[in-house]
């Protein structure tokens, strides 16, 4: 139906997610993926709480780009576009 930019991180106001990605599926389908808690902050700035936040999430191992943990764990790549005050990657 509509035009979407794919692969590019955008905030949602109002949405039940801070955040939502258009991707495209295997099969070759577009897919919504939202993540985030709305009501949590992006806590990158500290080095410790990132560590733990890739720890924890097992970062490392998240290649699916159709899933909401890899977005979760790639969100600093695109900190500009989303508004996050933080100039550290993870």
């Amino acid at each position: 139906g509509k035009n979407v930019n794919l692969g590019k991180p955008f905030r949602t106001p109002g949405g039940p997610k801070k955040f939502a990605v258009y991707v495209r599926k295997p099969g070759g389908g577009i897919k919504k993926v939202t993540f985030g808690d709305p009501h949590l902050k992006v806590r990158n700035r500290n080095k410790k709480a990132a560590k733990s936040f890739r720890a924890r999430h097992k970062c490392s191992q998240k290649k699916d780009r159709t899933t909401a943990g890899y977005w979760s764990c790639h969100v600093s790549r695109y900190r500009k576009a989303l508004g996050l005050k933080s100039k550290r990657t993870w």
